[in-house]
């Protein structure tokens, strides 16, 4: 039987999907959910809506639930990590203070000073969930949904035997755009596509055999199409390959777009597409709206209605569970140690590539040489994500204040010095949630 845990589980939207897309992998009809969380309502809510989904499924899965990992760890085949470390109580600081130092974030849960504090905030708890499944679980699958996904997974690489990899939606969702720019069917679409994790390229593009870039940059020159991805579109024009996240948040990873008011109003445009704050002004409000759609989820089968949609998602998740189980291969999109994978990156560092899956493990295909130009936008990022994993591995301050002060954007706006105050100030008003190597090189 095989036994699924999903860490995190009271953000039970996701949750839920993941129970669905393994629901409908045909032929595997039997096994068991085990649902964790440290917060006990949203805990007892997923399991609700997670039973729910099982009986609309028709299948032989059980759910359990816990807030003690330890108690549902054992035995376990696949663990899928989703866990979200206090972002609820700082993701105005993340937002507010940097702001008063000229940096403009949309998203800040990857990149820029909010992903930087948001990688320390997650930092001990993560490597503690992996410290629990080397004993409890160390044959299993670790997959790992949490931002910032390649600097943990590389954390995880350098302090666990754990085989850890990380999955994410933006490739498949920048091909789904890709296509309705083209007008083209996007499963008859073919691809080369690598590179870190939100800051990945589409470096080629086919459709039955014929390189359709050309009409992509055709089609950009349309104003109704540049204006739904103007930043994107202004990468491809001017680096020749077409970036893997959205407008607006990849618009925090390079140092051109969000540096100066006229750069932020030449560019940007409402919510995804490069809104000052974006994150931080709502995600506290989603966050309440989907509990409350999970309540009327549950609600609504629990009167008779058939309100749980089954449709399985894009996410890969259950395409590796489906590959390795049943032996079916599957081709991913996975975030995986760079052995020989991308020939000019960082080959200690973590890269996103292809991959295929079968019953014996995931198999990465390598890439080869990225355009120069692209490698070198994704090094700075992997120096980031290198200082910040060894930051907490040797419980050094100075390795967490160097990271910030390489990433791209803060880099464009601040001094040195203005990178370091800006650190103390994030350091001490989320102390609480910080580890306290942090806490103690600032005196707080």
């Amino acid at each position: 039987m095989t036994k699924i845990a999903i860490i995190g589980a009271g953000s039970a939207v996701f949750a839920q999907q993941m129970i669905t897309d393994v629901l409908a992998i045909d032929g595997l009809d039997t096994g068991e959910f085990a649902l964790i969380d440290i917060d006990p309502v949203r805990l007892e809510q997923g399991h609700e809506l997670a039973e729910l989904t099982v009986k609309r499924s028709g299948k032989l899965f059980t759910v359990t639930s816990s807030t003690n990992r330890l108690e549902l760890l054992p035995g376990t085949d696949f663990v899928i990590n989703t866990i979200e470390v206090s972002g609820l109580g700082n993701v105005r600081h993340d937002y507010d203070i940097p702001m008063n130092y000229g940096v403009d974030q949309c998203i800040g849960d990857t990149t820029g000073p909010g992903g930087v504090m948001k990688f320390l905030r997650t930092a001990p708890a993560w490597l503690g969930i992996l410290r629990d499944i080397e004993r409890l679980a160390p044959q299993a699958v670790v997959m790992s949904y949490t931002n910032p996904m390649s600097a943990l997974v590389l954390l995880s690489v350098r302090a666990s035997s754990l085989k850890v990899y990380g999955l994410c939606h933006s490739i498949q969702n920048t091909l789904a755009e890709l296509a309705g720019y083209l007008n083209l069917p996007a499963a008859e679409l073919t691809y080369r596509c690598a590179g870190v994790n939100h800051l990945s390229w589409f470096t080629e593009l086919g459709w039955k055999g014929q390189d359709v870039m050309p009409k992509l940059r055709a089609a950009m020159l349309k104003p109704e199409i540049y204006e739904q991805d103007i930043i994107r579109f202004e990468m491809l024009k001017h680096f020749g390959a077409f970036p893997t996240e959205s407008s607006g948040h990849f618009s925090e990873y390079v140092p051109y777009f969000r540096k100066r008011p006229d750069l932020l109003a030449q560019f940007t445009r409402p919510e995804y597409k490069g809104e000052s704050g974006f994150y931080a002004h709502n995600w506290p409000r989603w966050r309440d709206e989907h509990q409350a759609q999970v309540a009327d989820l549950i609600a609504r089968e629990k009167a008779g209605e058939t309100a749980i949609d089954m449709t399985r998602s894009p996410e890969f998740a259950s395409n590796i569970i489906e590959g390795m189980v049943l032996d079916r291969p599957q081709q991913i999109t996975c975030n995986l140690p760079n052995t020989r994978l991308i020939d000019n990156l960082s080959q200690d560092g973590v890269v996103e590539v292809g991959c295929t899956v079968d019953a014996q493990g995931i198999h990465p295909q390598p890439y080869g040489r990225l355009p120069e130009a692209l490698a070198a936008l994704n090094r700075s990022h992997m120096a980031v994500h290198s200082l910040l994993a060894d930051s907490v591995i040797q419980e050094n301050h100075d390795l967490a204040v160097q990271a910030l002060m390489l990433d791209p954007l803060t880099a464009a706006v601040c001094s040195l010095d203005e990178i370091r105050a800006m650190f103390a100030e994030l350091v001490e008003v989320e102390q609480a949630d910080l580890p306290s190597y942090l806490r103690e090189s600032v005196g707080v």
